[in-house]
């Protein structure tokens, strides 16, 4: 396993598809590029299901009208979709005056948690589009691989919800859990060795200090008690499975069939995958890149910092959460050149309706500086 700190690699074995420098207006569909004034740059990160808050997309959506005219009309076309699996419609309770809470949504049928997160990120893009701030890259990591691809124009938003919606079904086969430590990757490794953990593998490796395991239940409990033997944070994930590992050959294979037969379309914007090891190139297979995102592991310090240059560079985390947005603050410190990082739905004060204020990058991040990685989960 490569270290978290290596530089990025020169060139890809694949031929990314061209980029260009604008994204749809409408999510999933051809439109206007972004605004003149967009940096060279602008990169919108697609996090998983580790960091999924409720309560920052309902604010948003309240008091931003490009954020509540975003977030209806993905949830129009994710609602349709969605009924078919037994999820009653989002999107009223979203925009409505008691929507769900996070755990509300979690107790919901089967792949409420997974579609919430997917219209959520779609929300985020397409309002983020809408001001001038579409993306010239994006950088996707594990379920944020469905919402990127979809955003991409790859999949419409429909069949990215039926791909959100079939994995909550091949999900509720992978058993085991996920926790988060407060340590780089080769630390994590120690770690498991001296837990003699051997079912517990390394499933993201976040940053240069914060790696994601996955395992048994029972497997992780001994890393996450050795970890605090030697005062290493380790924080169980509210997330009642497993992913991102190597035992989940048969439920990837099942994903990667279940979902082969929806429609394609070349991307129109390039996703830099941190389980794919870079930009999904026009001949490689998206299908199994999505199914490998429950067998191998994400590893986005490298891929992230490749989606970075050149500068300068403005990074938008299109989720509802901030700890992508921490990753990639430091994940790019010291290695790129100028860059702003922004968790647009947690900064409250975030410029949707002057978004002039985010292009004026003259030094090393000026973004919004997120405090540590917020538990509310699904």
């Amino acid at each position: 396993m490569p270290p978290p700190h290596d530089r990025p690699r020169a060139s890809t074995p694949w031929t990314p598809w061209p980029e260009r420098s604008g994204s749809p207006g409408r999510a999933g569909s051809p439109g206007r590029a972004g605004s003149s004034e967009t940096p060279g740059n602008t990169v919108h990160l697609f996090p998983g299901q580790g960091d999924f808050a409720v309560s920052p997309l309902v604010r948003a959506a309240r008091a931003h009208p490009v954020v509540r005219a975003a977030l209806a009309d993905v949830f129009s076309q994710v609602d349709e979709v969605s009924a078919a699996y037994g999820i009653p419609a989002l999107g009223p309770a979203l925009l409505g005056d008691t929507p769900p809470s996070g755990r509300e949504l979690a107790a919901g049928p089967v792949g409420t948690p997974q579609v919430a997160l997917f219209g959520a990120s779609m929300a985020v893009h397409q309002a983020l589009c809408a001001i001038g701030a579409a993306p010239r890259r994006m950088v996707a990591v594990s379920f944020g691989e469905i919402a990127a691809l979809t955003a991409a124009g790859v999949f419409g938003v429909p069949d990215g919800t039926h791909i959100a919606c079939r994995l909550s079904r091949f999900l509720r086969r992978c058993r085991g859990g996920l926790t988060v430590l407060s340590a780089g990757a080769g630390e994590a490794e120690r770690l498991i060795g001296a837990a003699a953990a051997r079912g517990v593998a390394v499933a993201c490796v976040n940053d240069p200090g914060e790696t994601v395991l996955s395992g048994p239940v029972q497997e992780l409990g001994q890393v996450e008690a050795r970890a605090a033997d030697r005062g290493t944070d380790a924080v169980r994930l509210r997330l009642p499975f497993s992913s991102h590992h190597p035992s989940l050959a048969t439920q990837a294979e099942g994903f990667a069939a279940a979902i082969r037969t929806l429609p394609e379309q070349p991307a129109h914007t390039p996703v830099h995958s941190a389980v794919h090891g870079g930009p999904y190139g026009g001949d490689d297979d998206v299908c199994a890149g999505l199914a490998a995102c429950l067998t191998r592991p994400a590893r986005l310090p490298e891929v992230l910092r490749g989606a970075a240059v050149p500068g300068p560079t403005l990074v938008l985390e299109a989720g509802t959460g901030q700890a992508l947005t921490r990753n990639a603050r430091r994940v790019l410190d010291g290695q790129v050149g100028p860059f702003a990082t922004h968790s647009p739905l947690q900064d409250p004060d975030f410029p949707w309706e002057r978004p002039g204020r985010l292009h004026r990058i003259g030094a090393p991040d000026h973004g919004h500086r997120a405090p540590d990685r917020e538990e509310e989960i699904a």
